[in-house]
Order: structure tokens, then C-alpha cells, then sequence
């Protein structure tokens, strides 16, 4: 057996060899130092990392004979288990962020039929501002943000008394 007939064999079973130590050995190695370091951004990046590993063995575990006939499933999840992985891409912050978040959030906002021409009141205001009516309600809960909507709408809305003869036409 040459050089050229073990290359082959290790280009043929790559994900193999290469798909422990990408999907498991190096991400345990990185946790295990965001866990020692003071910063919290690392330990985000591993434990979102580890939810969405959680969450491809899953589907795997569950359509197994159906990912079975795909023969190139396996580079396949290899190639997005290194994009996940490797902090170049940062892959894993991406996926939680656009799409695992905003269903755990706040699950009664999130809209399946989403249609871009669709008008919706929360697409005009900035990320800003998003993110901190987000925290609001997360920390507040949706009971007091409609609380503080009615108390804001009353300081808006004039008295009916202060109303002239002339704004009878005037409904709110």
C-alpha cells in the first residue's frame, strides 16, 4: 500500500476523521476555555454553538432512514458543523440570532407568514429601539407594556370637556 492509496483512502473518509474533532473535540477544548476566561462573549458563541449541535443531532436522530439516502449528507454537516465552529465565520452567533432566537423571545410575535410589502408597526422603528422594547418586555412582561401604551395614550388623548362646539366632528 503507497502514499497515493492512503491518501485516497483518508480524502475518501474525511468526515470520518474530521468530524469528531470539528464537531465535538476542539468546541469542547473552546468551551472549556470560555468557561475559564472573564469574557461573556466566547461563553454566548460555545453555549449557542452546543444548542444548535443539540438541535442537528436531534433532526438527525429523528429523520435518520430519510437522511440516509442523501450519500452526501454527512460533508454536508460537516461543512456547516465548521462553519458553526470556527470563530472566522461565527456561524452559530449568526443562526441563533436570525432565527432560533426570535421564536424563544417572544414566541407570540413571531410571524411564520411574514411578507416583505406587509406594513407592520414594529418594521418602521430602528434595531435600537427594538432591542430595548425587547428587553422591556422581557423584563417587565407584556401586561405592563400594554399597561404603559393606555396610560401614554390618555396623556395624549385631550379631555372631552376641553373639546369646542366646533371639534364635535373629532373622534379618536
Amino acid at each position: 500500500m503507497g502514499l497515493g492509496a492512503f491518501l485516497k483512502v483518508v480524502a475518501q473518509n474525511i468526515d470520518v476523521l474530521a468530524g469528531p474533532i470539528v464537531t465535538l473535540v476542539y468546541p469542547l477544548y473552546a468551551s472549556v476555555k470560555a468557561i475559564e476566561s472573564p469574557s461573556r462573549v466566547d461563553d454566548q458563541q460555545w453555549l449557542t454553538y452546543w444548542v444548535l449541535y443539540s438541535m442537528i443531532t436531534l433532526f438527525e436522530m429523528t429523520f435518520y432512514k430519510a437522511i440516509a439516502w442523501f450519500p452526501f449528507w454527512s460533508y454536508a454537516k460537516l461543512i456547516a458543523i465548521c462553519w458553526l465552529v470556527l470563530p472566522y465565520f461565527n456561524g452559530a452567533a449568526y443562526v441563533y440570532e436570525h432565527y432560533i432566537r426570535p421564536c424563544f423571545v417572544n414566541p407570540r410575535q413571531v410571524n411564520i407568514w411574514f411578507f416583505p410589502g406587509k406594513k407592520n408597526a414594529l418594521n418602521n422603528i430602528s434595531d435600537d429601539a427594538r432591542l430595548a422594547l425587547e428587553k422591556y418586555l422581557a423584563e417587565n412582561g407584556p401586561e405592563s407594556f400594554e399597561k404603559l401604551l393606555r396610560k401614554a395614550e390618555m396623556e395624549i388623548k385631550p379631555n372631552r370637556s376641553s373639546l369646542s362646539i366646533f371639534d364635535e366632528n373629532y373622534r379618536y
